[in-house]
């Protein structure tokens, strides 16, 4: 099936790259992608899409070819409807002279049937970014506020500087990790990539050094797999994952071997993840710095995207394929 996605704006390239999870991405714009989806229920797993809609075309962003769409698509609601549109910011604006409320206009006169602003059962769409007005009908919005309720204060156990649920949602989802599949996190911390890996019906199994941490990890996830164990000699099987998920350790209170640097840590537990990893899978690994050029020793790299989380912390995400 053919949808269209308006994206989030709080990064520039992790909400396409989130989308391949569910399908193939056709055409993308600032914040707008329109992707051949094969199963339209897999949209509920995204966390950084707003709205999904069923595509139904698109055209320049002028009033004239808008007013052509419509009267070439012809849609014939049976129940009563609305309609929206919404201008990106730093898109369509300067070469559109035209307000969002003159396209909202054109589709509640050009669409025949009953309009209803206070409590419309369908919703139509005009987004305007850059060069193109796509425009759909409404599927769904996604529900930010879920992640919202599983932020990570709320758990048992806390601790600070740890990844915010939607954050580790988008990390699973770049993994393209699937119902029945396992995900092995090696630094699994509180828990939080476990929690929405096992979400998805993910089988997810966490380690990490620190017994601290697994303790806490356990009272978040109770009956979680869960490891005491150096990421450097896991106890898994060679060839037995087909993702890995995790953030690594940086600053000073975070528990390594003595002696060991960063650098050296990385590097090796980048080869154990190439190790237990199945042929063709994917990690995806979180740095406050960046470590392509340790990471290309083991795995191939498909992708590097930025997360400005605060002023002194930038994360680092790299997707990597064995």
């Amino acid at each position: 099936m053919k949808l269209l996605f308006e994206l989030s704006g709080e990064n520039v390239t992790l909400p396409f790259a989130e989308l391949e999870c569910i399908g193939t991405i056709l055409d993308r714009r600032l914040q707008v992608a329109v992707v051949d989806c094969p199963d339209p229920a897999a949209v509920s797993r995204l966390a950084m899409t707003q709205v999904v809609l069923e595509y139904l075309g698109e055209c320049e962003p002028t009033i004239p070819a808008f007013t052509a769409l419509l009267r070439d698509l012809a849609p014939e609601p049976d129940n009563p409807f609305a309609g929206r549109a919404k201008k990106i910011h730093g898109g369509a604006q300067e070469i559109n002279p035209c307000s969002q409320a003159a396209f909202e206009r054109l589709i509640g006169t050009m669409i025949s049937g009953d309009v209803s602003l206070s409590n419309p059962v369908i919703e139509y769409r005009a987004i305007l970014s850059e060069d193109r007005c796509y425009f759909g009908r409404v599927l769904c919005h996604v529900e930010r506020s879920l992640y919202d309720r599983r932020n990570p204060g709320r758990r048992s156990f806390f601790h600070p500087g740890v990844m915010m649920p939607r954050m580790a949602r988008t990390l699973v989802n770049l993994s393209c990790a699937q119902t029945g599949q396992t995900l092995l996190d090696p630094f699994c911390g509180t828990g939080g990539t476990l929690i929405e890996a096992e979400l998805l019906g993910v089988n997810a199994i966490g380690s990490d050094f620190d017994p601290r941490m697994v303790r806490g990890c356990q009272r978040n996830l109770p009956g979680a797999k869960l490891m005491l164990a150096d990421a450097t000699r896991l106890p898994v099987r060679t060839q037995s994952m087909e993702t890995v998920v995790t953030d690594f350790p940086y600053g000073q209170s975070v528990c390594i071997l003595k002696d060991t640097t960063m650098d050296k840590l990385y590097d090796a537990s980048l080869a154990e993840i190439r190790r237990v990893l199945k042929p063709g899978g994917r990690a995806i690994v979180v740095t406050h710095r960046d470590i392509s050029a340790i990471a290309e020793n083991h795995l191939c790299l498909l992708q590097k995207h930025e997360n400005r989380v605060h002023k002194s912390l930038t994360r680092r995400i790299l997707t990597l394929r064995k």
